[in-house]
């Protein structure tokens, strides 16, 4: 889907962060839980970007 590395690097330590605060009970912090809503939306406007040029018939209508 050419997401680049850089930014599944980015949503990996984020998902390590939020297993991590799963297990320590730890709070995470306010600008992690905003860089984690803004490279998921970001990821979300890749997919449906990508869906739409590849594989329109999996759009929903």
């Amino acid at each position: 889907m050419g997401v680049a590395p850089a930014q599944v690097i980015v949503l990996d330590a984020l998902r390590k962060l939020r297993n991590l605060s799963d297990y320590s009970g730890d709070l995470i912090p306010d600008a992690v839980a905003a860089e984690c809503l803004a490279s998921a939306q970001a990821l979300q406007g890749h997919v449906l970007a990508w869906l739409k040029a590849h594989r329109p018939d999996l759009m929903p209508a």
